[in-house]
């Protein structure tokens, strides 16, 4: 059987600009990267494209497949003769040297150049990385150099990243070695992913956009405890030199020709999990369908979508796409690892409820029109497959073979036209999970209890010293994002399937002034991640001709 980076590699690409054609994106607006990748200079946005949005059910470790049934479903599109674009996020270092590997889909429904995409690409990940670390060096340097501001060195909120995974960095002591060595102080590193730096790129509509939430960054506090912001240190315009170019979304394809903007890439358990604005609205301007996606679950990634994303920019959704496979619904109901590939309808039967409560929230709680695309994979047999197929007929959602990582496009043709089917057909209005003028402690217990399912949310001291703190600045009424593990419902990895009841706590409340949200952590989720014993870094190869094998 080939490997992803095979058949990536087998594949004669069109230019860029040929895609770029597709879309009607004039060559004058593209600044390429070589043959096969460009930045579209942006000259106007006037989004008028149905949008398409696709999540999951709760991943197993090994991830499910929501990149590559996104990637098949535009094929298909295109299978079907539709104009259309994929909107999607850009890989982070982190995932492709950790465990998870790449993010570019797999098989036959892949975006490509597969290795440039995964690796450094045009340098959007590094130049937020260089934009955030700038803003720690002036921070540092304002201590140093007299603190005018009256900055407590206790109460720095702000921390530097970096775009791996590094758990040794998650608490470190910076301004060691002398009085010409900067001030000692206690600091952290998040992933480039987690950055609020990150975030703002993915939310900000234009350059002007990008530097107003720059400026606002909260970067600590005084010892009075008063606020003290990016712009009082004169640092958002360096910033934004640094992200000019970060700002300008992404042009590639799939191994089909379809066109593909990839742009952003913040984490959806620890960040928004959305790919930039900007990148969803210039699609919408140049396509009639456009597929994007959101990160891990619905509970996740399409909560975030609707309640941030969608909220903030007008957005809305004309279907969605929610994306499960037998092998993960069997390990929600209590089969080992090591026994996915078994037919197993008990187990099956049981984690059927992981499925059907992401469909409940969707059309409940959303108000969408949602479609099921089962992706198969070759162990699943047809009994599990008529079993899925049966209880969501019963709980009133269709269901969707897809076979893209198999057969690419042709693999997703029905999925696309029960996709177009439904976005034609859609006359829903989007509705959210709670109101932007509740407080911050109910939005978060409308989301706890309404789409995970907890029966009572915990606050700790920590947290609510900090809810405290954002209400006296008074910044309570923006969207909530919630960090928390992408395995279940709940703050416990553990509690698979559908937990009810279960007791949610909050451990710590952070105002993203800049992103214009409010990042609340749940449990012990950890803002730089850690790789594993055995990283797939371990397993990648170069040879003296550049080819590279183990990337996937």
């Amino acid at each position: 059987m080939k490997t992803d980076i095979q058949i990536a590699n087998e594949t004669n690409l069109n230019l860029i600009t040929d895609i770029a054609k597709k879309l009607d994106i004039d060559a004058d607006n593209l600044e390429q990267y070589g043959k096969y990748k460009a930045k579209i200079d942006i000259k106007r946005i006037n989004p008028k494209g149905k949008l398409i949005l696709v999540t999951a059910i709760n991943p197993t470790p090994y991830g499910e497949g929501k990149t590559t049934v996104s990637i098949g479903l535009a094929d298909g599109m295109s299978q079907i003769n539709k104009k259309v674009c994929l909107a999607l996020r850009e890989p982070s270092l982190g995932p492709v040297f950790g465990i998870k590997g790449g993010a570019t889909g797999g098989g036959h429904a892949q975006i490509a150049p597969m290795e440039d995409i995964n690796l450094h690409f045009t340098g959007d990940l590094h130049a937020i990385t260089s934009a955030n670390n700038l803003l720690s060096a002036m921070i540092d340097n304002h201590l140093q150099s007299g603190n005018s501001l009256n900055i407590d060195t206790r109460r720095i909120t702000f921390c530097r990243c970096l775009d791996l995974n590094d758990r040794a960095l998650r608490g470190v002591m910076v301004g060691l070695g002398g009085v010409m060595q900067g001030v000692p102080r206690e600091e952290s590193f998040t992933i480039t992913a987690a950055s609020e730096v990150m975030a703002i790129l993915c939310m900000a509509k234009d350059l002007d956009d990008l530097k107003r939430r720059l400026g606002n960054i909260i970067i600590g506090y005084t010892r009075e405890n008063k606020p003290v912001y990016c712009k009082d240190l004169k640092a958002e315009n360096a910033m934004a030199i640094l992200l000019k170019d970060a700002l300008k979304p992404n042009l590639v394809q799939t191994l089909e020709g379809t066109p593909a903007i990839v742009h952003g890439g913040p984490f959806a358990n620890i960040a928004h999990g959305c790919n930039t604005v900007i990148a969803t609205k210039t699609a919408m301007t140049y396509a009639d369908y456009v597929v994007t996606e959101a990160g891990f679950g619905a509970d996740l990634g399409a909560e975030k979508f609707f309640d941030i994303k969608c909220r903030t920019t007008g957005l809305k959704p004309s279907a969605v796409v929610l994306v499960a496979t037998i092998r993960s619904l069997k390990y929600n109901g209590g089969i080992s690892k090591e026994n996915l590939t078994e037919e197993n309808l008990e187990c099956l039967n049981k984690g059927l409820v992981n499925l059907l409560a992401h469909i409940d929230n969707l059309t409940k709680i959303y108000n969408m029109p949602v479609v099921v695309a089962l992706n198969k994979f070759i162990t699943d047999t047809d009994k599990e497959i008529e079993l899925v197929t049966n209880a969501c007929k019963e709980h009133q959602s269709d269901v969707v073979l897809c076979e893209a990582w198999e057969k690419g496009g042709l693999g997703a043709v029905e999925l696309a036209k029960k996709v177009v089917e439904l976005v034609e057909n859609n006359d829903k209005e989007l509705t959210f999970a709670y109101d932007l003028e509740d407080s911050i402690e109910n939005k978060i217990k409308a989301v706890a209890t309404k789409v995970y399912g907890a029966g009572k949310v915990v606050f700790t001291d920590k947290a609510k010293k900090a809810i405290k703190r954002i209400e006296e600045i008074g910044k309570t009424n923006l969207p909530i994002c919630i960090a928390k593990t992408q395995y279940s419902f709940s703050d416990n990895p553990k509690l698979l399937a559908r937990p009810k009841d279960f007791e949610f706590t909050i451990s710590d409340v952070i105002l993203k002034s800049g992103a214009e949200f409010i990042v609340c952590i749940a449990g012990n989720m950890m803002l730089m991640p850690g790789l594993p014993k055995v990283p797939v870094a371990c397993n990648m190869t170069i040879d003296n001709n550049g080819n590279i094998d183990g990337l996937f």
